[in-house]
């Protein structure tokens, strides 16, 4: 058994484990990194680091966790139709939430993706998979929001692509709660502007909580994560 197995049979909760989870692969790293915002950060998160079949199924068992959960507590309406990754690093994170949910809760639900050019020969057009139909419920799926720039891209293409679906929502991995261009999270800016909800598996102080609670980083690894919060730490909306 492996430590990944070991971890899924402790009582800890769904998203304690996900830190962990994110830990041992490597897709949470302590350092001096740059982001796209152009902020200096002392961790990032970088779900391309599930890189193999076993990381990869976890990662979308723990989507498809917080999916159901939204579900079962209102915030999503309904269940997705179609779960939407945009090129290039959402559409693995679309086949596996999809495969994951499907597995798990007995649901049949399609997935989809955007080619970086549309296509005038064969099936044509920019989107690959299941296709969204008129009335479906579209849920898109990413890793992180920074500013929230991917996301209005992402939208502006659905709209122009499957104008007769609605987008019920977007399903992130790690919200970081810092704010975006004004003083509320990119997040929470995100919500307002589209209209849809916006949540992740896990939020930056859940993080915290667990890397405490279980000592999985050191005092001046945690102290910078706390101290690049106080800089940056988003407004209540």
């Amino acid at each position: 058994m492996n430590t990944l197995q070991q971890e899924e049979k402790t009582d800890r909760g769904y998203k304690a484990k996900f830190v962990s989870f994110l830990l041992r692969s490597g897709a949470l790293r302590f350092g001096d990194f740059t982001l796209k915002s152009g902020r200096k950060s002392p961790y990032m998160v970088n779900t391309g680091q599930f890189n193999t079949g076993p990381l990869l199924s976890r990662l979308g068992c723990f989507y498809a966790k917080a999916i159901h959960e939204k579900i079962e507590l209102g915030i999503l309406p309904k269940k997705p139709d179609v779960i939407y990754g945009a090129a290039y690093k959402g559409i693995p994170l679309a086949a596996a939430a999809t495969i994951a949910f499907s597995a798990a809760f007995d649901e049949e639900i399609g997935y989809c993706f955007n080619r970086k050019e549309s296509k005038d020969h064969g099936e044509g057009g920019l989107l690959v998979g299941m296709k969204p139909k008129p009335g479906d419920g579209i849920l898109i799926i990413d890793d992180v929001m920074t500013a929230g720039t991917a996301l209005g891209e992402t939208v502006a293409t659905l709209k122009k692509e499957a104008p007769e679906a609605r987008i019920i929502g977007c399903v992130i991995a790690v919200d970081r709660m810092e704010r975006g261009s004004g003083r509320i999270s990119a997040v929470a800016q995100a919500q307002y502007e589209h209209g849809f909800p916006v949540f992740s598996i896990v939020d930056i102080y859940d993080v915290l909580h667990t890397l405490k609670a279980e000592a999985l980083a050191g005092p001046a690894e945690i102290a910078a994560v706390e101290k690049y919060l106080e800089e940056y730490r988003a407004e209540k909306p």
